[in-house]
């Protein structure tokens, strides 16, 4: 019993240690995550205010806003 709890133990550290020595990549992988959802967002923005796609949903909420019930 003593050495099946001591092993259990010894197991629960390494994996403690390993998740440890990986705390610097999630911090660069938030920092790329967030860089890329950046871009996205500049995109579709530029997207969105563009003349044409401006126009259009403008075009669907005014119909939407008349629609018959």
């Amino acid at each position: 019993m003593y050495k099946a709890v001591r092993a259990r133990l010894r197991a629960l550290m390494c994996g403690m240690r390993a998740a440890r020595r990986d705390a610097g990549m999630v911090t660069s992988e938030y920092a790329m995550g967030i860089v890329a959802a950046v871009a996205f967002a500049v995109v579709l923005y530029k997207v969105v205010t563009s003349g044409p796609v401006s126009a259009e949903l403008q075009n669907i909420v005014k119909e939407a806003l008349n629609a018959r019930m």
